[in-house]
């Protein structure tokens, strides 16, 4: 699932130091090889993904970059981290990709983009994208306009899990049953998005088509207006986008 080089688990390495997460992954990926250290992934692995917080990144590159060799391929999907930042922490001419994956990879619904480095070659470039699209769909995109990804794909799903859970309390509130409401707006909210991306329209567009006047719908927006609803989210991507910018300047 993860990449074409690796759809037997028995090719997939993991290190992680909490034997709660090592257990959580073998649960999950049955035969893969896990580890409480990374040197074991650094002598077997080609393709090495730091998965780490952004908060711990320095403290891990310190520790893996005596076992770095050229054949390596390094992928980091920590937030806010730059190529330059750990370009720093590794062996010079190091080949870095650096990627902002969003979670719907875990249902195949991924949206990521990436940014090589200046030693990533093409091949590494196609090698990471193929990764990526077997959950879903990549994009590679310059480095100055990952955070604002982080911003918006990157965190953008709990916006939206936010709207859900709003909508639904709406439904619910209005007497429908609770689980009822949660499935009709999950469906309403997968339903418009897949609008956007089949017919070619904008969101604006197909807002008015279901917006007559003095309608229902109108009244809702109104509502929205009212509350700056939709002025709120695009709040939140920028918040968000600064955020992964500020963790970016943390050394």
């Amino acid at each position: 699932m993860l990449a074409e080089w690796a759809r037997k688990a028995a090719q997939l390495l993991a290190a992680d130091p909490h034997a709660a997460a090592r257990n959580a992954f073998s649960d999950q990926v049955v035969g893969a090889a896990v580890f409480e250290t990374n040197g074991p992934i650094l002598k077997e692995a080609d393709l090495i993904v730091l998965a780490v917080k952004p908060q711990v990144m320095s403290a891990v590159l310190e520790e893996i970059r005596p076992q770095v060799d050229p054949r390596h391929l390094f992928v980091s999907i920590a937030a806010g981290i730059t190529l330059a930042r750990l370009a720093a922490g590794l062996p010079s001419r190091t080949r870095l990709i650096r990627v902002m994956p969003n979670t719907p990879c875990l249902v195949g619904w991924e949206l990521s983009c990436f940014s090589r480095g200046p030693t990533a070659t093409s091949a590494d470039a196609n090698h990471v994208e193929r990764v990526l699209a077997s959950v879903g769909h990549a994009f590679e995109v310059p480095e100055s306009s990952l955070d604002a990804v982080t911003g918006l794909s990157g965190s953008g799903p709990a916006f939206v899990y936010r709207v859900i859970e709003s909508l639904a309390d709406g439904g619910a509130e209005m007497g429908l049953p609770a689980e009822l409401a949660l499935q009709l707006a999950a469906q309403t909210a997968k339903g418009a998005a897949e609008m956007v991306l089949t017919t070619g329209r904008s969101p604006a567009e197909l807002r008015e088509q279901v917006t007559s006047p003095g309608g229902t719908t109108l009244a809702g927006l109104n509502e929205l207006a009212k509350l700056a609803g939709a002025e709120a989210f695009r709040a939140a991507v920028i918040a968000a986008t600064k955020r992964s910018e500020e963790l970016g300047r943390v050394s």
